[in-house]
């Protein structure tokens, strides 16, 4: 019931198309109705004024001059019976001098005296004994032996059958576009409803989806669709793309927290255990520690979230200087490590160039904070970490180079010079999620991270390369 409604709602596709089509033929129709109409009035006046013409110029060869010199006529009742009809016209006339003296007829007509022109038949409207009469005079002169008289005839018939015959001519023009436009409306509706099929299968292949089903529409519509479904498959790939971060997210929560909240509540339960004050401190400043990894196990969870939701197209114009950004990085962890019982790591950097790439500040900031967090972490009690930025062919390169223990081996292969860092599954147990993010960063930028082993027999040199700007 509701899609017959549809087909006259004017707040439908079909409704409108239908009005909007139908509209101006209707007023098309009107105009030509209008003007069929008004060619039928003319052509039933261009008729009749012939016969009325005819009957006025009989009547004028029977006026004469008499004997008393004056004017006589001798009225031909053949040339009224010419404009007898089957509408009971009236027909009236009028013979006078050229003074406008009446001679014969009906005395109240007449026309105004400004229209005479003589040897030549004029016509006009008026009204007469309360009826519509169509009016024809005649200007002539008529001539004795002696004298020459000037007369003016002058004859009407009311339009009773002028009207009649343009009003069938009327009656037969609404018809043929009464029914011109019954067959346009039908056409209209056969077109459009045939039109918009392909729109009514997209609406019913989205209606048989599940709620999971996020692939584009591929379905075949008209080319004037055609940006709307596009624009359609971009907001669903939108919505898949928020789907799967959310269960990234979801996973790497659920993952990566298991141990840290376990190593909390282990060390508190130690710390309250334990009467040795010396070893419940040790559980409860190990109960800190964790407190603080798991801080920033947050942090870096909210930026992968970040990552897997971001709009490429926003982020990825943005520019940076990656040597003024390492050395930030850098010289905030000197200060870091100045502050800490980390004295037996030395960092240092070098670069002195300026290498503009196309990242984000922010997350390439990121970056050399996870790579070189990652090398203290892994890198023993005694490391030292070189950090590096330097140009190689079109990619602005930073290096970050340990001689501490390295990844586990089963995870870096130690007889391969570059091994690629893939997912955050394959990167090893230990080292929390910062590589995957290292790596989400890099190629979000259209660069490559990648993991090799030093000259020494331990130690990792991470390299991140990013494309250099024009």
């Amino acid at each position: 019931m509701k899609k017959k409604l549809a087909l006259i709602s004017r707040t439908s596709l079909r409704g409108q198309l239908f009005l909007w089509l139908l509209g101006p033929l209707f007023l098309i129709g009107v105009i030509a109705i209008y003007d069929g109409y008004r060619a039928a009035r003319q052509t039933a006046d261009s008729v009749s004024d012939r016969v009325l013409s005819g009957s006025a110029l009989a009547i004028a060869e029977r006026v004469f001059v008499n004997e008393d010199n004056a004017l006589e006529v001798d009225i031909p009742y053949v040339a009224l019976q010419m404009l007898t009809s089957s509408e009971d016209d009236r027909v009236f006339y009028r013979i006078e001098d050229a003074k406008g003296d009446f001679v014969t007829g009906y005395r109240g007509l007449s026309v105004p005296k400004s229209q005479l022109v003589l040897d030549e038949i004029l016509f006009t409207t008026g009204v007469f004994r309360g009826a519509a009469i169509r009016i024809a005079s005649y200007t002539g002169a008529a001539a004795s032996n002696t004298k020459s008289l000037g007369f003016r005839v002058i004859i009407a018939e009311t339009t009773n059958a002028r009207s009649a015959i343009a009003q069938s001519i009327l009656v037969r023009s609404l018809l043929r576009q009464a029914a011109l436009l019954i067959a346009a409306a039908i056409l209209v509706l056969v077109v459009v409803t045939r039109a918009l099929q392909p729109l009514q299968k997209v609406e019913e292949a989205i209606g048989r989806r599940s709620a999971d089903d996020v692939r584009p529409i591929e379905h075949q519509v008209p080319d004037e669709v055609q940006g709307l479904v596009s624009t359609i498959n971009q907001l669903v790939n939108r919505f898949a793309s928020s789907i799967k971060a959310l269960e990234n997210f979801t996973s790497n929560t659920s993952h990566q927290f298991r141990t840290p909240l376990a190593l909390i509540k282990t060390h508190l339960e130690v710390a309250v255990r334990e009467k040795d004050q010396d070893k419940s401190s040790e559980a409860i400043r190990q109960a800190h520690t964790a407190v603080g990894d798991a801080e920033r196990l947050m942090a870096q969870l909210l930026l992968l979230a970040r990552l897997d939701a971001v709009s490429k197209e926003e982020i990825q114009a943005a520019t940076c200087d990656l040597t003024a950004v390492a050395r930030e990085v850098c010289e905030e962890f000197f200060l870091r490590l100045s502050h800490s019982a980390n004295e037996n790591i030395d960092l240092g950097f070098e670069g002195a160039e300026p290498v503009w790439v196309f990242a984000d500040q922010t997350l390439v900031q990121e970056v050399v904070r996870n790579l070189i967090d990652n090398a203290i972490k892994h890198g023993g009690k005694t490391t030292k970490i070189d950090v590096n930025v330097s140009r190689q062919q079109d990619n602005g390169v930073l290096f970050v180079n340990d001689n501490g223990n390295g990844f586990d081996p089963k995870f870096v292969t130690a007889n391969t010079a570059d091994v690629s860092i893939s997912t955050n599954t394959s990167i090893g147990k230990g080292t929390g999620i910062g590589l995957s993010i290292v790596k989400e960063i890099v190629e979000l930028f259209g660069g490559k991270l990648t993991a090799s082993k030093t000259t020494h027999a331990t130690g990792m040199v991470m390299k991140a390369a990013f494309k250099l700007t024009k």
